[in-house]
């Protein structure tokens, strides 16, 4: 199954399909109220695809919940294993899309697509919104296994970013990986040795991802050789990451792990910086 649907697709309205609307930041639900698809329940990543910060020292700004908490979360959402899940934001998946998607595989829920565009591709396809709030039937806690895989620690990512046969890719804005700005993080650079590859390079003009034979260029020029599995990517706190890995399975590139923790664990450890290109 491709990990992204396009809004004509008749799945979207397939009887076993759950629209899950994942936004962030500042007025989620003022956002979703004021126009999201049909029968889409809302979801927000700060409240429910994170765990609390307190002390982003240990696992980032967006360290991932407790998985008992996420299997409560998708139980409140009506998600079993058998339910087809399509997830979307307002942000071109960069945001609550792809984090959710990415979370769903991480405890082996398969059937789960992303919306190609986001909610401006409903828009731009004339699609009428509701706002309305959506409520879904509850069922159980989903079935989930003792922890998300896919991830590695920092320890793991200090060693691979110095080793030739692995490849760390940091998907933040250049500016950001040089050092010459930081809106989020306490202090500006990157993880030495990490290659940058910014987020918004899977994305064309439209906001949508680009086809899957030039986004495999796009990777493959960067990755070179390099397995897919010695493949780490991360970004300021896990979030879009997710973006690239999606963009990645997208071009048929499996195995890639997700540094959870990011440029907002890194840059408070007081380990070493860099600010110039890799």
């Amino acid at each position: 199954m491709s990990p992204l649907i396009e809004i004509n697709d008749p799945a979207l309205a397939g009887p076993n399909t759950i629209l899950i609307d994942a936004r962030a930041g500042k007025d989620t639900h003022d956002r979703y109220l004021a126009g999201h698809l049909k029968n889409a329940a809302y979801v927000d990543l700060d409240r429910d695809l994170a765990a609390h910060v307190t002390d982003a020292s240990q696992g980032g700004r967006h360290p991932l919940p407790p998985i008992e908490d996420f299997a409560a979360l998708l139980g409140r959402l009506g998600i079993t294993p058998t339910s087809h899940v399509v997830v979307y934001d307002d942000k071109s998946a960069a945001f609550g899309g792809a984090r959710f998607w990415w979370m769903l595989k991480a405890i082996g829920h398969t059937n789960v697509q992303v919306l190609n565009g986001g909610l401006q591709a409903a828009k731009d396809a004339g699609i009428e919104l509701s706002t309305e709030e959506f409520t879904p039937t509850p069922v159980e806690a989903y079935p989930v296994p003792a922890d998300y895989t896919g991830t590695v620690a920092i320890g793991e990512v200090a060693i691979a970013a110095h080793d030739a046969t692995r490849i760390v890719i940091d998907v933040r804005e250049t500016p950001r990986y040089l050092g010459q700005t930081e809106p989020l993080d306490l202090i500006a650079g990157h993880i030495p040795g990490a290659f940058n590859l910014p987020y918004i390079t899977n994305l064309g003009a439209d906001g949508k991802y680009l086809d899957a034979d030039t986004l495999r260029k796009v990777y493959d020029d960067a990755i070179g050789d390099i397995a897919h599995q010695e493949i780490i990517v991360h970004c300021g706190s896990g979030v879009t990451a997710c973006h690239t890995l999606l963009g990645m399975e997208y071009a048929g590139i499996t195995g890639p792990q997700l540094y959870v923790g990011s440029w907002s664990e890194w840059s408070r450890r007081k380990l070493p910086i860099g600010t110039t290109t890799r």
